[in-house]
């Protein structure tokens, strides 16, 4: 499995080069090629226009919870299915920000969370195909100073958040119910340090702390699947769309990088904490 940890003194290394690095970084620069080698082991790679879709806003808001929605434009009458989507935020510490792994039978076709961009950078999304090959889609996005922003909530607060989790299904328009596609969001307590953030009343650095897996399944079949880093922002949260199989329950499991496991369930066609 792959790992999206880097050593906390890398990171802050890192940070502290590019803290002083010029706000349009990626000007300059351009890391993908390295990013190609270094995590897809320098395989082909198609236009992935037809396949995927990647949206962000191009001025962010907030550098450190920026939206991200990634879409499957694959045809129904399309015999292949993704398999896996790797979401690549080059500019940052950790740029493999994160990789879901998406159910066999659950027909995932959409996929939305927020994350944190460093720098000025091209975002890339990867799509792992059944035919085997590798497609890829980006975008731009203008942001700066998220992986270094201080939380949102302090310190106490966020750890008595941790491990809290909750579930929500949203209502479909249209045949929805009919053809079993549902539309929910879980999302996880937890501060997501990224070990790049300071202690305001210590001015010491913060360690790396996050959640690197959730699971999300309904009845034991794997809906989803995500590998995370320090990217993915405070309150990890993933919304999706996914075909039902009729089951009577959803389930996620949750881990973090200090071995902490956090597990619940909620009755499928339900919402709750």
């Amino acid at each position: 499995m792959t790992r999206l940890r880097l050593p906390s003194t890398l990171l802050l290394g890192i940070c502290l080069a590019l803290a002083f690095a010029p706000a349009k970084a990626a000007d300059g620069y351009d890391p993908w090629p390295g990013l190609v080698q270094d995590i897809f082991a320098n395989k082909p790679m198609q236009d992935g226009g037809n396949v995927l879709s990647i949206e962000m806003p191009t001025r962010a808001e907030d550098a450190s919870v920026v939206p991200v929605t990634l879409r499957s434009k694959l045809s129904p009458a399309d015999d292949r299915r993704i398999k896996t989507i790797t979401l690549v935020i080059d500019q940052n510490p950790a740029p493999m920000a994160a990789k879901f792994t998406l159910g066999s039978d659950a027909n995932v076709t959409a996929i939305s969370t927020r994350v944190r961009v460093n720098n000025y950078t091209d975002v890339h999304a990867v799509a792992e195909l059944t035919d085997g090959q590798l497609y890829v889609v980006k975008t731009f996005v203008k942001a700066s100073g998220g992986c270094s922003a201080p939380a949102a909530k302090n310190p106490d607060e966020a750890k008595a958040r941790i491990g809290q989790m909750r579930y929500r299904q949203f209502t479909q328009s249209g045949d929805g119910a009919s053809s079993g596609i549902r539309e929910a969001q879980v999302m996880v307590g937890h501060p997501n340090n990224s070990g790049l953030q300071m202690d305001q009343l210590t001015q010491l650095y913060i360690p790396a702390f996050f959640v690197d897996q959730l699971t999300l399944s309904q009845d034991g079949k794997l809906v989803l699947s995500v590998e995370g880093g320090i990217s993915i922002s405070e309150d990890p949260n993933i919304r999706f769309t996914y075909v039902s199989n009729g089951a009577k329950h959803f389930r996620a499991e949750a881990r973090d990088t200090q071995g902490h496991v956090f597990e619940h369930e909620w009755p499928a066609e339900g919402s709750g904490t």
